[in-house]
């Protein structure tokens, strides 16, 4: 066990999708959207979030790998 150095976490980078939603259906939507890897025929990572804006308003943002 001397010899095993840990190797430091890497850090999630997410992407924010432009569009700011006013519903947390509509939100939604484009993440199911998302998760079935339909946003240009490219392969989008499985982590998906919606988040929300303070004025209650929602925001997409997805994972990418290196």
């Amino acid at each position: 066990m001397l010899g095993k150095q840990k190797q430091p976490l890497k850090r999630t980078r997410w992407v924010y999708l432009k569009q700011i939603f006013t519903s947390k259906f509509q939100a939604g939507c484009l993440k199911a959207k998302l998760e079935e890897n339909w946003q240009n025929g490219y392969e989008i990572p499985p982590w998906v979030e919606i988040r929300k804006l303070r004025d209650d308003r929602y925001v997409v943002r997805y994972t990418y790998d290196e």
